[in-house]
C-alpha cells in the first residue's frame, strides 16, 4: 500500500500572536489567514517487516528505526511524535517527506508537515478524524509532546485550507471559512507579492520573548496584541466588502502593531526591505510568521507591483508570485506502478 498526502502552507494577514498561550486563554484571540499553492508533501509505503524508515529531504536525513526506538533525541522528532501519538503499530512502513519552503520560513511549513504526517497515518490506521480533530492532534504533537513554542493558527489553516477567520477562545477553536469572490481572489493574487528575505529564523525565540513581555505586563506588547486582534477583524470585514485598498492599508497597520509585540520581530534588513517596498508602490506589508526573517508579504498598487519587485531584487530579496489554495489537507492512494486509486 502506498499513501500520499499534501498540506498547504499559509500566509497570515493579521492576528498572529493572539493564538499563542496565555493570550487566548486570558483575552481571546483571532487570526485572518489563507493557504497558498505551496505544500508539505508526504508518502507512506508499507513494508514486509516492522521497521520504520524515515527520509526527510529538507533535513537531508534518512534513518531506520525499530518501533520501540522512537525516542526524542533532536533527530526527526516531529515524525516520531506523530507516529507515537497516533499509535501506528500495525506493521512497518517507509515515510518520505519534503516541503516547498524551508523550516523557519514563516509560512507554517513545520505545522503543514505535521498535518500531512497526521493525514498519512490517519489513512494508514483508518482513524475516523475530521478536520478539527486532525488539526488538534497536530497541535498536540508540536506544542505538548515536543514542547515547541508557538500558536494554534497554522495547524488549523493547513487542515481546513482557504481563507479563514479563526477564533481562539481558551481551549476552543472556531474556524470560520470566508467566501471570497473570484474577483477578489484574482485581484489579491495579482497585487500581493511574496518575498523571501534571504534568511530563515528560529520562531520559538521570538515567541518566547513576546510571551515573556505579555506575562510581565509590558504595555507595548499588550497593546500590540490587542491591536492585532482588532485588525484581524477589520481586515476580514474589508475583504468581505471587497475594499482591497483598505485591506492593503490595514496590512501596514498590522505590521506596525506586530512590531510592538517584541523587539525581535523586525531587524535592519527587514526594515530596509519594507521601506524600499513602500517607497515604490507597496500599500502595506508584513512578515508572514513570527518575524526575524523568512518571508514577507506586500500588497501593491496594481500598476506598481513590478516596480516593487524590481526594488526588492536590488536590495537582495527574492520576490515571487503565488496563488491561493482553497483546499486543506489532501490524501490519496497509488499503486506501486504509479496509478492513483
Amino acid at each position: 500500500m502506498i499513501l500520499r498526502a499534501k498540506a498547504p502552507l499559509r500566509i497570515s494577514f493579521a492576528g498572529g500572536g493572539t493564538d499563542v498561550s496565555p493570550y487566548p486563554e486570558q483575552e481571546g484571540g483571532c487570526v485572518l489567514n489563507a493557504t497558498i499553492g505551496r505544500y508539505a508533501w508526504g508518502s507512506l509505503r508499507t513494508r514486509d517487516d516492522d521497521k520504520i524508515q524515515i527520509n526527510s529531504i529538507d533535513l537531508g536525513i534518512s534513518a531506520c528505526y525499530d518501533k520501540n526506538q522512537l525516542n526524542f533525541n533532536g533527530e526527526l522528532d516531529l515524525v516520531k511524535a506523530a507516529i507515537r501519538r497516533l499509535e501506528a503499530h500495525h506493521g512497518g512502513f517507509d515515510i518520505f517527506l519534503h516541503t516547498d519552503a524551508p523550516p523557519g520560513s514563516g509560512l507554517g511549513s513545520s505545522s503543514a508537515l505535521v498535518v500531512a504526517l497526521v493525514g498519512l497515518i490517519k489513512e494508514f490506521i483508518n482513524a475516523p478524524l475530521g478536520d478539527y480533530e486532525l488539526a488538534h492532534l497536530a497541535y498536540q504533537i508540536e506544542r505538548e509532546d515536543l514542547g515547541i513554542r508557538g500558536g494554534r493558527q497554522d495547524q488549523y489553516a493547513c487542515a481546513f485550507g482557504g481563507f479563514n477567520f479563526t477564533e481562539f477562545l481558551g481551549d476552543r477553536v472556531i474556524v470560520n471559512p470566508l467566501r471570497i469572490t473570484d474577483g477578489v481572489v484574482n485581484e489579491l493574487e495579482h497585487n500581493l507579492l511574496l518575498c523571501y528575505t534571504g534568511s530563515t529564523r528560529r520562531s520559538e525565540l521570538i515567541i518566547a520573548d513576546q510571551v515573556g513581555r505579555f506575562e510581565a505586563g509590558n504595555a507595548d506588547a499588550i497593546e500590540g496584541l490587542h491591536e492585532q486582534k482588532k485588525l484581524a477583524n477589520d481586515m476580514k470585514n474589508a475583504l468581505m466588502r471587497r475594499n482591497l485598498n483598505e485591506f492593503g492599508e490595514l496590512l501596514h497597520c498590522a505590521w506596525m502593531a506586530k512590531k510592538r509585540m517584541s523587539e525581535k520581530i523586525s531587524n535592519p534588513i527587514i526594515d530596509e526591505l519594507y521601506d524600499a517596498a513602500r517607497k515604490h508602490g507597496a500599500v502595506g506589508g508584513k512578515v508572514t510568521g513570527a518575524g526575524g526573517g523568512g518571508y514577507m508579504i506586500f500588497y501593491c498598487q496594481f500598476e506598481q507591483k513590478h516596480r516593487v519587485a524590481d526594488i526588492l531584487r536590488k536590495v537582495g530579496a527574492v520576490p515571487m508570485e503565488f496563488a491561493f489554495e482553497p483546499r486543506g489537507i489532501q490524501t490519496w492512494r497509488v499503486t506501486p506502478a504509479g496509478a492513483t486509486l
